[in-house]
């Protein structure tokens, strides 16, 4: 007997080693659009949720920014039922906030998805995916966490399809006779993504003779290695001496020294921190020169006081 076509086989794989790595998770739920990528990736995650004896239930989120959105998110919640998934839900939701359509989209997408689970939530980001976002991170010097992309594993969100070119699951639907829905928003040029998959990257492909795409993402993996390394270090700092210390923060390596800077912030509730942000304060500490505060978003000021960094809202801070 023949097995599955090469295609359908290496997305079921995929979705196999991602969930080994997650014992215990009660339930997989699947982000469905109905595009390519989620379609082969709710059947690969069926078949390997019935070997585990895991239920698999599919999340359609209907961003409602196009006409016929409502008939699309049905047509998708029925093919996942076709293809065996335990449950289909149509989630729909407002599309507001900052940061363009684009950013709004993928905010409201993820907060529904994050409401309504039960379980590991499969999205299905590829190879080509995490090539785009390396590129974005380039291009925006958002610094390595950014470079670095998306993880594979970030509950409860799981991403086993980020070492599967997008070609793959096209051929895994083409094998499985699913006509996969194709967004528009997907070919209109006026979004930065949009341009990179249809210019850049087959330029860089055709310039630097192929094998960019995959080469973006290894390069992603390495650095995701090396940033989770610097995090594991921050903490156990964090842990053994609590708020920053000025004589045993200034002899450390500045990429680790920015590290713990940026733990510290967040974790006392500074958000939307940029390179600028970190190396202003750090400047607090390897550069000190009797500066004044540094201002962080939301109002937040971390001050240099008796050989310690303080975080106070501006209306608090003492001199």
């Amino acid at each position: 007997m023949t097995g599955p076509h090469p295609a359908v086989a290496a997305v079921r794989r995929a979705v196999r080693n991602l969930l080994a790595e997650c014992p215990g998770v009660p339930a997989i739920d699947v982000a469905l659009s109905g595009g390519a990528d989620s379609l082969a990736l709710t059947e690969a995650a069926v078949f390997t949720g019935r070997r585990l004896g895991l239920p698999v239930r599919a999340l359609v989120v209907d961003h409602g920014l196009q006409a016929g959105s409502a008939r699309v998110a049905e047509e998708a919640a029925g093919t996942a039922r076709k293809l065996g998934v335990d449950s289909a839900e149509v989630l729909t939701v407002e599309v507001t906030g900052p940061g363009g359509p684009e950013a709004a989209a993928r905010n409201a997408r993820y907060a529904a998805l994050r409401a309504h689970h039960r379980g590991i939530v499969l999205l299905g980001h590829t190879r080509d995916d995490q090539a785009e976002t390396v590129l974005l991170g380039l291009g925006r010097g958002s610094g390595p966490r950014s470079i670095a992309g998306m993880r594979a594993v970030d509950l409860p969100w799981g991403r086993p399809l980020l070492d599967v070119p997008r070609a793959t699951t096209r051929d895994a639907c083409r094998a499985l006779g699913l006509t996969p829905w194709e967004d528009p928003h997907n070919s209109d040029p006026r979004y930065t993504r949009v341009r990179l998959r249809a210019e850049v990257l087959p330029l860089l492909e055709d310039v630097l003779n192929g094998g960019v795409a995959a080469a973006l993402a290894r390069t992603a993996a390495q650095l995701r290695e090396d940033s989770e390394a610097l995090d594991a270090l921050a903490a156990d700092f964090l842990a053994r001496h609590g708020k920053p210390d000025i004589g045993e923060l200034a002899p450390l390596p500045a990429s680790l020294r920015r590290r713990i800077l940026r733990n510290w912030l967040t974790a006392h509730g500074a958000r939307d921190l940029t390179d600028a942000h970190l190396r202003s304060v750090d400047a607090l500490v390897a550069r000190w020169r009797g500066q004044g505060g540094v201002w962080l978003p939301g109002g937040l000021v971390v001050t240099r006081t008796h050989g310690r960094l303080a975080m106070n809202p501006p209306e608090t801070r003492g001199d």
